[in-house]
């Protein structure tokens, strides 16, 4: 076995080529070509009973595991102690909106109201969405392991995914409310709604100030913080949009304008539905691993044929390249070669190919043709 293992390492160093008879080959791309890369963890026809990880014969214990959920989330606490200055302000504007939310849902059980009391439970539920960020952002900071290879980065884009579905609700929601009280006329001055709502606009607004730095709407991802932070500033920014809404129908009914409360939760609805659809789409693209939007389509299909198009290619299948999180491309393809080709040119070739679009991490597989 130990004779195996110096084959591995003494063929190729530069490209972790697996040995004479492992066809396949993984790479992940980093600024110098020359890096040394390790071989992938797939054994080699010949070799299947011989060439392994001793890594793999050393697993975690029953109570390794039973106790990695406890230090997993103490590990959380602590890094939102030493966190970075979002981390702090939210965690600060988390606090404003559960004492906010409390003393409302107070208020409004002891007198009845249930305006407030609906009020409190949707700043609630917001302030659990904010509180799951607030996770996430400590949480993605653990290095990857054994179970989660690739760390805990893509936590960040669920949580983006998360705020945004939350608000695309949110702005149903108001359409259904605002048709409502046009069906049924409905619309009324309520005093006490327009305090909790002047109140929760401050609030909010504080938030907004926290996040101002991701206030474009359609901000350039360069990373999974920057997703999970502009979900954050958008969250705050739908129920600003929301409080000042209902402040403007307030107004607007005290004058006696009609449909006031149809016509501003109607405006409100499709600002926030506009506002956060771009960041749906693109939380929800990663999710689902569609094709990178950092490299062209025709830039892919460009590579795709300089490839095809070498002479000891037979056939290139099963390519494939999505983005883990934001700034960070993956792809794999299985390269057919003639018999008895040298594969080094070839992964040479394509490795240079996809590097040069921006592609750091690449499983490459050479096949014989048939």
């Amino acid at each position: 076995m130990e004779e195996a293992r110096e084959s591995l390492t003494s063929i190729n160093g530069d490209f972790g080529f697996g040995g004479a008879t492992d066809r396949r080959f993984a790479f992940s791309r980093q600024s110098s070509f020359q890096q040394p890369h390790t071989p992938i963890d797939i054994p080699a026809h010949g070799l299947h009973h011989h060439l392994y990880w001793s890594a793999c014969d050393d697993k975690p214990s029953a109570s390794l595991r039973q106790s990695s959920f406890s230090s997993f989330v103490f590990s959380v606490f602590r890094n939102v102690r030493s966190g970075h200055r979002y981390m702090k302000r939210l965690f600060l504007m988390i606090s404003l909106n559960v004492a906010y939310s409390t003393a409302e849902l107070l208020i409004g059980l002891f007198t009845g109201r249930v305006g407030l009391v609906s009020d409190a439970v949707h700043l609630t539920f917001g302030c659990g969405l904010l509180t799951f960020s607030l996770f996430v952002m400590a949480a993605s900071r653990k290095k990857a392991d054994r179970e989660y290879t690739y760390g805990y980065k893509r936590l960040e884009v669920l949580s983006a995914f998360t705020n945004a579905l939350f608000l695309l609700f949110m702005s149903f929601s108001l359409a259904v409310e605002a048709l409502h009280a046009f069906i049924q006329d409905e619309s009324e001055h309520k005093h006490y709604l327009i305090v909790s709502a002047v109140t929760n606009l401050f609030v909010n607004l504080v938030g907004v100030w926290f996040f101002r730095n991701y206030a474009r709407i359609n901000l350039a991802y360069r990373n999974a913080e920057d997703m999970n932070h502009h979900s954050v500033f958008l969250h705050v920014l739908a129920d600003s949009i929301r409080s000042a809404g209902l402040i403007l129908a307030s107004w607007l009914l005290s004058i006696r304008v009609q449909n006031a409360e149809v016509l501003c939760l109607g405006l409100v609805s499709v600002a926030v539905f506009m506002l956060v659809l771009p960041l749906f789409r693109a939380t929800g693209g990663i999710l689902l691993q569609m094709a990178p939007p950092s490299i062209p389509t025709t830039a892919l299909n460009k590579c795709l044929r300089q490839i095809s198009a070498r002479e000891d290619v037979v056939e290139v299948s099963q390519v494939r390249f999505w983005e883990l999180v934001p700034g960070h491309v993956v792809g794999s393809l299985i390269v057919q070669v003639k018999e008895g080709t040298n594969d080094r040119p070839i992964l040479e070739f394509v490795h240079g190919l996809y590097h040069d679009l921006g592609v750091q991490d690449l499983t490459v597989q050479t096949d014989d043709a048939l």
